[in-house]
């Protein structure tokens, strides 16, 4: 299994982005009413920049391992996105995931089986599993005909009656556990009310942009933000379709206005990570990530702007992440934290609800503690700049004995 799970998605898979002509077309103009009115790439005043204060969402944190430990379903993954499906459901989409029982001494048993991606449904505090496959083969929701292939889950958007999933294609390039790179962007359809899976479409890579590190409905368009993933420098893109079907219709950001060359794509920010968030906050919009102008950054930062492309500037530190390293809460070098995003459905007024993913470089770790591979979250208030307060984030909490595992949703 050390061999084939593919724990580090903070390795150098992208590609350089080529020149391209810009379109002539003028930029999206800033929200009305927003207080950010970045100048010269910086705000202009300090009291124009919203304030932040963070703490654990301590019963997110409760539910997640309280069903990872007992539902013999779930018990751990990374990614960690979500969004609202028809119904009052909500469903988390994750990447790599361990399926099966925890031990009662909170290990995992050697043999636990993992898929590339699920997906969590949560409804009225029942928790269900869904994957792919059958009991003694679980398989992922979507997955390659190359079996030396996998999708990573992107964010995932509603599109009408379809949940649609923008992956990463990955594949492997040797034996070793880190022998593997980014293929290709495709886009996965599922029926959004039985989420079985529709069809995989490529989608636009030719650029070496991964697309899919976050999605926005803003304004009649879908806004797919990616990033340009050259290892230690990581670099912001834009795309966007007009509607919600992210297989068609695609152009790209070039800093002043829209182009349908992929090539024409620019770089918007540095320093963001492979995942990230960029959500509606009062009149304006946040962007959410961790801080990979750093090594191994603990700190999970925000910048905020007046439109979805930006410029994103005002950057603050959110939260200081306390699991990493031999001085973090677990007393092991090995384990980091990574990939924070905020869920806006569940947040509301002054408040976002975020997660990111905790994970070790020691493959055992995750076998010796389950809690290690899940993910955290937190609450983050913002005030100032005009962003209303009286914000509340949704609360969580799973009903005892009532999770479920559902496989073969995607045949």
């Amino acid at each position: 299994m050390a061999s084939t799970i593919t724990w580090l998605a903070l390795i150098a898979t992208g590609g350089l982005v080529l020149t391209g002509s810009p379109a002539a077309a003028a930029g999206p103009q800033p929200a009305a009413g927003c207080a950010i009115t970045p100048a010269a790439g910086a705000l202009p005043a300090a009291e124009a920049q919203p304030t932040v204060a963070a703490a654990p969402a301590t019963d997110y944190d409760q539910a997640f391992n309280e069903y990872g430990d007992t539902g013999g379903a779930w018990s751990g993954a990374d990614s960690t996105y979500s969004v609202g499906l028809p119904g009052g459901r909500e469903l988390w989409a994750f990447s790599d995931t361990l399926i099966g029982n925890v031990n009662a001494d909170g290990s995992r048993p050697s043999d636990t089986p993992f898929v590339n991606n699920s997906f969590v449904i949560t409804d009225d505090g029942r928790f269900q599993t869904v994957i792919g496959g059958s009991p003694d083969a679980p398989a992922a929701n979507a997955a390659p005909a190359d079996p030396d292939a996998w999708y990573w889950s992107g964010d995932p958007t509603v599109s009408g009656p379809y949940l649609e999933v923008p992956y990463l294609e990955f594949h492997r390039t040797g034996t070793g556990a880190f022998d593997f790179a980014w293929l290709k962007n495709v886009v996965g359809r599922f029926d959004a009310q039985t989420l079985r899976l529709v069809d995989v479409t490529d989608a636009p890579s030719a650029s070496g942009v991964e697309w899919g590190s976050y999605t926005l409905q803003d304004g009649g368009y879908t806004y797919i933000y990616g990033v340009e993933d050259l290892g230690a420098d990581k670099y912001l893109h834009l795309a966007r379709v007009a509607g919600t079907d992210l297989r068609r219709g695609w152009r790209y950001f070039t800093g002043t206005g829209w182009s349908a060359e992929e090539a024409a794509s620019a770089r918007l920010l540095d320093g963001v990570s492979n995942e990230y968030s960029v959500s509606r906050l009062g009149a304006g919009y946040v962007l959410i990530t961790q801080d990979t102008t750093e090594p191994f950054s603990t700190h999970i930062v925000a910048y905020f702007s007046c439109s979805p492309t930006g410029p994103f500037t005002g950057k603050t530190v959110v939260y200081s992440t306390p699991e990493t390293g031999a001085l973090g809460s677990y007393g092991n070098a090995n384990v980091f934290t990574y990939n924070p995003h905020a869920h806006p459905e569940l947040s509301s007024g002054d408040q976002l609800l975020i997660s990111y993913n905790v994970n070790s470089f020691d493959i055992n770790d995750v076998f010796a503690d389950a809690s290690i591979y899940r993910p955290r979250f937190i609450v983050a208030t913002f005030t100032g700049a005009g962003i209303p307060d009286h914000g509340h984030v949704q609360p969580i909490a799973p009903v005892p004995g009532r999770g479920a595992l559902e496989q073969g949703r995607s045949n």
